[in-house]
């Protein structure tokens, strides 16, 4: 089977963007874009729904292999690639970055990305202007995401224990779009600890290979 991957989506995804963290993390070669042998696929289309049933990305193509939602998709790299570990290998921490994965997937995604972030980007508004009243409905959950990771990360470097795992290259993408819109900035700013781990996160060689531009912002 080939050494390589290729990450079925745009670049611009914070799913497709933890997937490339963990490529770059444990040295695997990958080619990235939203086509299949060289050929582009249209969103949600026959060839899309035939990879992803959810019409979502990314999607991992490994040889034959096809394998879609981020977190299997990091579990999957992890264990079949050598370089460093993504997930620890105590029972009960390992469990620990599952969990986040999983939450970090679906809630924090929700309310960070989905339902602020979003409204900026793709705004749903008459002619194409923002929704003000949505955004401002949706800061509060936002926030409460914020708290529960600074909490989380107490006095640790890293959402986990000590060492960089799929959970914080799961978070990494989310924290660099809110921080790095001007709506999202002031927000990120009240939570010192996530403010230095953001900070932390992205001097790391994988980080300064993948949070590139195009941003959302």
């Amino acid at each position: 089977m080939s050494a390589s991957v290729h990450i079925l989506g745009p670049q611009f995804s914070n799913f497709v963007r933890s997937v490339q963290l963990c490529c770059e993390e444990k040295g695997i070669p990958y080619t990235l874009g939203f086509e299949l042998e060289g050929q582009p696929l249209d969103f949600g289309g026959a060839r899309h729904l035939a990879l992803h049933p959810f019409a979502k990305v990314p999607v991992l193509l490994h040889g034959e292999r096809r394998l879609f939602e981020t977190a299997p998709i990091c579990r999957y790299l992890d264990a079949n690639f050598d370089g460093p570990t993504l997930q620890p290998q105590a029972a009960w921490q390992r469990a620990e970055v599952d969990q986040w994965s999983q939450a970090l997937s679906s809630y924090v995604d929700q309310a960070v990305v989905r339902r602020f972030l979003l409204e900026f980007v793709f705004p749903q508004g008459d002619g194409g202007s923002i929704r003000m009243q949505k955004v401002e409905q949706a800061k509060p959950e936002v926030v409460g995401m914020l708290r529960l990771i600074e909490h989380q990360l107490g006095g640790h470097d890293y959402l986990v224990g000590e060492g960089f795992s799929m959970a914080d290259a799961i978070l990494t993408p989310i924290l660099d779009y809110l921080e790095g819109m001007p709506a999202g900035k002031p927000l990120v700013a009240e939570f010192p600890t996530l403010t230095s781990y953001l900070q932390r996160l992205r001097q790391r060689e994988s980080s300064q290979r993948v949070l590139v531009p195009p941003r959302f912002a």
